[in-house]
């Protein structure tokens, strides 16, 4: 594949973009300026919600004259543009009567379940050690209210149950066996259990985003670490995951990269895919 032909990068952020630390290091942010410098659109597509993605976007400049760039938060839940007024492109959200659902049953299972609004992390239990742990991830902070479901009057792209590992297995078996045929879960760390509309997916919404640009998958290339970037990491022309990352995201991949995300493994690709 010619250097030139990649039109579109996705980054997944925790695990790939950012070091453990959470920080884009110098090399990476280098190699990112030259990439943006030559056209291609960044798209930062992560698990996390758009609120906790904006402040990553900002950092890179995404949106600025020059600097095309996208956010694809919540799994490929949503898509929106960084370039001023911050336009949905596209999205997928729970169905309604889904949110009180959701909260009874984390309720019935005595486990923590949150959502997010513009500016924080939405939960009836802001204290909880597991749900803290969202806050700290996307740097938002912890909003305590009294009734999540009746909180809740605007669409939702995702709800999160959060909990002691030990309790992940059996509280996912639980849920999937409620929910069979309306929503997916899926565990996407020890604690966490991601409750989102049925198909969400980073490859569905990157083919929505790159048939709105006119381009194909061989124009992308894709950068992951994690189970949830395997879809992605497949589908795009050029799929690579992280040298830390699990076995089964290796097998997606076309390339793996010799470094680690604390060690530029993304610029170690951008450099070698689509740097001179």
């Amino acid at each position: 594949m010619a250097k030139t032909d990649i039109k579109v990068l996705a980054l997944d952020l925790d695990g790939t973009l950012t070091n453990d630390q959470k920080e884009i290091t110098p090399r990476t942010r280098a190699a990112l300026d030259a990439a943006l410098a030559q056209g291609v659109t960044v798209v930062l597509a992560s698990g996390r919600p758009t609120a906790g993605v904006t402040p990553v976007a900002r950092e890179l400049g995404l949106g600025q004259p020059g600097r095309a760039g996208m956010i694809l938060s919540y799994n490929g839940g949503a898509i929106v543009d960084c370039a001023p007024g911050s336009r949905v492109l596209w999205q997928q959200v729970l169905p309604a009567p889904m949110v009180p659902a959701l909260c009874a049953f984390a309720a019935s299972q005595n486990v923590a379940i949150v959502t997010y609004n513009d500016t924080g992390v939405v939960t009836e239990r802001p204290e909880d050690p597991w749900a803290q742990k969202e806050g700290f991830t996307n740097k938002l902070p912890m909003i305590g209210v009294e009734n999540l479901a009746a909180y809740v009057n605007y669409p939702v792209n995702k709800m999160l149950i959060t909990l002691d590992p030990l309790r992940l297995r059996g509280v996912l078996q639980a849920g999937e066996a409620k929910f069979a045929g309306q929503i997916d879960l899926y565990p996407s760390s020890p604690f966490f259990i991601e409750a989102v509309p049925l198909g969400v997916a980073k490859d569905r919404s990157l083919a929505a985003l790159l048939d709105r640009m006119g381009l194909a998958p061989r124009q992308l290339m894709a950068c992951g670490d994690g189970m949830n970037d395997r879809s992605m990491i497949r589908y795009a022309g050029v799929g690579v995951a992280m040298a830390n990352a699990a076995g089964p995201v290796k097998a997606a991949a076309n390339y793996v990269t010799a470094a680690d995300n604390n060690h530029d493994g993304v610029a170690e690709a951008i450099e070698r895919f689509i740097l001179q």
